[in-house]
């Protein structure tokens, strides 16, 4: 698949947290619900549909945040799969009833395979940086 690069660097790093985090059950339940933190299923919202991409109609965002075709249309999922819920619970519910959702399983396993594809794609860009002499040497032994 082609990678289209990305022309905001910083919106990825904002993008691959937001994903890993609706794939991890133990970060929503540790974090989420945790009043002294400042992440909550909102925020991340906000990064995924408003602020760094549009998880309802990612295709534009192509070479921005996301680097591939296949990153695009499992975006698309996951955005699927989160309007689902939160039809089913309400905008204004707490975070405690998007977890406890009978759909949120889908939201996880579709924020699961798009953050092995992002971590994965990200990976390849760094290497292939490495092997064109474009990342610094390690100092190591």
């Amino acid at each position: 698949m082609t990678d289209h690069g990305i022309e905001f660097p910083v919106f990825r790093l904002h993008v691959v947290p937001a994903v890993l985090a609706l794939a991890s059950p133990s970060w929503q339940r540790d974090v989420w619900l945790d009043p002294e933190k400042f992440e909550n299923v909102d925020h991340v919202v906000h990064v995924l549909f408003d602020d760094f991409c549009n998880a309802d109609d990612p295709a534009p965002w192509l070479g921005k945040s996301l680097r591939t075709e296949e990153e695009v249309a499992l975006t698309k999922k996951l955005g699927e799969a989160y309007s689902a819920v939160q039809d089913a619970v309400g905008r204004d519910a707490r975070d405690e009833e998007y977890l406890d959702a009978p759909g949120w399983s889908s939201v996880m396993r579709a924020a699961g395979r798009l953050a092995q594809v992002m971590v994965r794609n990200d990976l390849q860009a760094m290497a292939l940086l490495h092997e064109e002499g474009r990342l610094p040497r390690s100092g190591g032994r």
